[in-house]
């Protein structure tokens, strides 16, 4: 089983590659492959062909997936890119903890 240190829904900066720097959601993520699709980074022009009379083909520009260890998540309240910790609650839950400011989130 392969894990991913980010989920679905969070706030991510890109390490390295053409958009490093920018920041964005991960809308998915792909843990066999080891990928993650963040918003508006890594775009890329799709040629799409018409399915049914009567739509457009063309070029559309979407996200394209990116390698996981190339995005690092954002602590959200010292807004800094972090590395994840991991902690265990008295009630035995487990939650990560930023690496800067021992904030959870």
């Amino acid at each position: 089983m392969n894990k991913l240190h980010v989920k679905k829904g969070d706030n991510v900066i890109v390490l390295s590659g053409k958009d490093k720097g920018k920041e964005g959601k991960v809308l998915e993520v792909a843990p066999k492959e080891g990928k993650v699709i963040v918003e508006k980074i890594n775009i890329v022009k799709k040629h799409v062909k018409p399915r049914r009379q009567g739509d457009m083909g063309g070029i559309i520009e979407a996200e394209g997936a990116l390698y996981a260890c190339k995005v690092q998540l954002v602590c959200p309240k010292c807004k800094k890119g972090t590395r994840a910790g991991y902690k265990v609650l008295e009630d035995g839950k487990k939650v990560r903890v930023c690496k800067h400011c021992n904030e959870s989130f």
